[in-house]
């Protein structure tokens, strides 16, 4: 009986492919099946998928038309009653899907459970440790933003959700989180289960411009959906203030200071509770216009200091 089905698409990340199989197939959960589809790698990432073929369920590699497509592939082939994807630069802990299945068994009303992550850079170095918390369905309208790597959900109510949008590239977890969450409960387990890897290749970087745009669309998409508008209506003002703070921080992470500021003031105008909840936004844009942006980076480089000396 497949109890769980993990999915990880993969597309020229021989660096750190190796690694997120590794840490799949030694969780050691009976009745797991691992898929891997790749978008016709030329890095040698297929030659890593070839070394662990024989202990995966299912493996492809052909031209895709992005991660989107590439995950509902794999969702198409899961058996399980349990599914997850983990990108290939990403990594779980160990005991991590176990956990996860714990935590369905024990909660038959949970369509999603999800746990903390580390932040970690490209040498897999621990930079941050993200918490979360019991969220509502009005908090992810309102981009309260889940790690996806430690999110796991029931196939049904991936199902009933009809999977990923083929329209969304950056945030296309999140809509889906949304579909899911509106089924029914999800469920925040106070464990670290996963590190999710932040590198100049990666799309929060590389691609930082494009999260904003998405965040609104998702608003246009809720908003014309029968059964999600009304609950969008009751945090309308939140959600959209939300989403201009969605902007100003991947603006501030792609280099964009001025664009962040300006993102973060009309979260401001509009529901300043929003706003004010991250005032590092604002600071971090004031310090990079005033040519003081190297204090920022010397206090990010003491944080991730500090979390070297951690035991």
């Amino acid at each position: 009986m497949t109890r769980i089905s993990i999915i990880t698409p993969s597309y020229n990340q021989a660096a750190y492919l190796e690694q997120t199989l590794r840490s799949v197939l030694e969780q050691n959960v009976p009745g797991m099946e691992y898929i891997v589809i790749d978008g016709a790698s030329t890095d040698g990432s297929v030659e890593i998928i070839q070394r662990y073929a024989a202990r995966l369920a299912y493996w492809i590699s052909e031209k895709d038309r992005g991660q989107a497509e590439a995950i509902n592939k794999g969702f198409a082939r899961a058996k399980g009653e349990i599914v997850a994807w983990l990108n290939s630069d990403d990594y779980y802990l160990p005991g991590a899907v176990a956990a996860a299945l714990k935590a369905f068994d024990e909660n038959p009303d949970a369509v999603l459970v999800y746990a903390d992550m580390l932040a970690v850079d490209e040498h897999g170095q621990t930079t941050n440790e993200l918490k979360y918390r019991s969220l509502t369905l009005e908090d992810l309208l309102s981009f309260q933003i889940i790690g996806q790597p430690a999110v796991f959900m029931r196939r049904s109510a991936l199902e009933k959700a009809g999977g990923l949008d083929l329209n969304f590239h950056l945030l296309l977890d999140h809509l889906l989180w949304i579909r899911i969450a509106q089924q029914g409960r999800i469920l925040h387990i106070n464990q670290t289960w996963a590190a999710a890897r932040y590198h100049a290749e990666a799309k929060n970087r590389a691609q930082a411009a494009g999260f904003g745009r998405e965040a609104f669309r998702i608003l246009d998409v809720v908003a014309q959906d029968a059964a999600l508008a009304p609950a969008l209506a009751r945090v309308r003002r939140r959600a959209t203030a939300s989403a201009h703070r969605v902007d100003a921080r991947y603006l501030l992470d792609g280099g964009q200071p001025a664009a962040a500021l300006t993102a973060w003031m009309r979260a401001l105008v509009i529901h300043p509770p929003t706003a004010l909840a991250r005032l590092n936004l604002l600071a971090s844009s004031l310090l990079a216009l005033s040519g003081l942006g190297r204090l920022r980076e010397a206090i990010l480089a003491w944080r991730k200091s500090m979390l070297k000396l951690r035991p």
